[in-house]
């Protein structure tokens, strides 16, 4: 089973790496969410708003950043998210999710959270706070 209580701070969660961000990915989050955003699933709306294609929606990689936690559900639940977008994430790209613990109290646990495409970039970074069952 595993256990977030017996992490200490600088310790890490495994990473999570997405598959590779595909158009039906975009377009299934579209549906899911309501954002019908053309820049998000039609490339010429995408160019002529400026951009080299369509983009992922913003929220669907910050969505993704909970991944990292679903193996720890019966431990206890997001409490507090926040984030800041650095970066698009584009068709093709590969994201991997990261957590570190920054600090402890209690009954909850402070993470820096970051999602990172295949060179390295961060597109998302930002901050969970993960409140425990008592």
């Amino acid at each position: 089973m595993n256990r977030l209580n017996v992490l200490e701070a600088g310790e890490s969660l495994e990473n999570v790496t997405l598959s590779p961000v595909s158009r039906m990915d975009l377009i299934k989050y579209a549906g899911a969410s309501g954002d019908y955003n053309p820049i998000h699933t039609i490339d010429e709306e995408a160019e002529r708003a400026g951009l080299p294609g369509i983009i992922a929606h913003g929220m669907w990689t910050m969505g993704n950043l909970a991944k990292l936690f679903t193996p720890y559900y019966e431990e206890g639940f997001i409490q507090d998210y926040k984030i800041r977008f650095q970066g698009m994430v584009r068709l093709d790209d590969v994201i991997t999710l990261q957590a570190t613990l920054a600090d402890k109290t209690d009954q909850h646990l402070h993470f820096d959270v970051a999602a990172a495409n295949q060179e390295g970039k961060h597109v998302i970074k930002g901050t969970v706070v993960f409140s425990q069952y008592e």
